[in-house]
């Protein structure tokens, strides 16, 4: 007499696999058709990343992005942690407008891989960590350009912004974003509220949109946004997220948001240039971590640096 149920449970283990000690289920179902990366090779390229990727990520709440069907099908946001979530995932309780939602964080390469387990094709960040969550470390500036402008203009704007941040004493890094623009990325210390630090980057932006106003908006308007770059300043707002380093976009080409150096900055790069398919090549041929100091440019933003509303002297 055959047992059924243990031939059913062979079955369902031969439609799975373990990476790096999660269950990946449906292992070969196809994510990015364009180059046929599957849920399998996604898990093993954030296993592969993921020593690198969380110290970004880790213990921050997250926006995530699922998409069960691949990138080209039906996708879904999700910020508040659902039922049946695994252990590996944190449950992070943070109080909002109408009460207190649970929100989710990782700090492990298995709480990484557990949600990459949930078709999560995005990973997006706050900039503050679940410790000290209303003071944010890290000021951010996403340079999104119209979609008809070279690449070259949104170089620029990076080039611009990092000479803003420099010009108060802060230093900067610059990433792609693995969409259509850049993050200028700058670490500071985790001791000024969200809405000073979002001043502070306003002011950046608008002072950069005043100057150049035919290349540039600080506004989230649309229709001002034609033939410029957007300096997209409300990163930095309470509840807000960017898409974290090295993770994947839902973009095609299963492109990856990937840390530069400054001098990286060249016309042939393209905000989508690095992919699921060539990171770890990238990876092995660099010498050094482009952003092996961003932990130790933990940088104060003084009260001199602040518009004039938010400072206390």
């Amino acid at each position: 007499m055959i047992d059924t149920a243990s031939a059913g449970d062979s079955r369902r283990r031969e439609r799975s696999v373990v990476v790096a000690g999660v269950r990946v289920t449906n292992p070969d179902r196809v994510f990015y058709p364009e180059v046929d990366v599957t849920k399998l090779d996604l898990a093993r390229y954030y296993a592969s990343v993921a020593q690198r990727m969380l110290p970004y990520v880790a213990r921050r709440p997250l926006t995530l992005v699922r998409c069960p069907e691949g990138s080209t099908g039906a996708c879904f946001f999700q910020k508040h942690a659902g039922d049946g979530l695994p252990a590996t995932v944190l449950r992070v309780p943070i109080e909002e407008e109408e009460g207190t939602g649970i929100y989710m964080a990782i700090e492990s390469t298995a709480g990484l891989l557990s949600l990459v387990q949930m078709d999560v094709l995005e990973f997006h960040v706050w900039g503050s960590r679940i410790e000290t969550l209303e003071r944010p470390d890290r000021l951010v500036f996403d340079l999104d350009p119209d979609s008809a402008l070279p690449f070259a203009r949104v170089i620029d704007a990076a080039r611009l912004v990092r000479a803003a941040l420099d010009g108060l004493g802060l230093r900067s890094f610059v990433k792609t974003t693995g969409g259509k623009g850049l993050h200028v990325v700058a670490p500071i210390a985790a001791t000024r509220s969200w809405d000073e630090v979002k001043g502070l980057a306003r002011a950046i932006a608008e002072a950069i949109a005043r100057a150049s106003p035919d290349r540039f908006t600080a506004s989230a308007s649309f229709t001002k946004r034609t033939g410029k770059i957007y300096i997209d300043y409300l990163r930095n707002a309470r509840g807000a997220t960017h898409v974290a380093t090295f993770s994947t976009r839902r973009h095609p080409r299963a492109p990856v948001s990937m840390p530069l150096r400054w001098n990286e900055l060249r016309p042939q790069l393209r905000a989508d240039r690095y992919t699921v398919q060539n990171v770890r090549r990238r990876l092995a041929a660099l010498n050094s971590d482009p952003w092996q100091d961003f932990d130790l440019a933990c940088q104060a933003i003084t009260d001199a640096m602040l518009p004039a509303p938010f400072r206390t002297a």
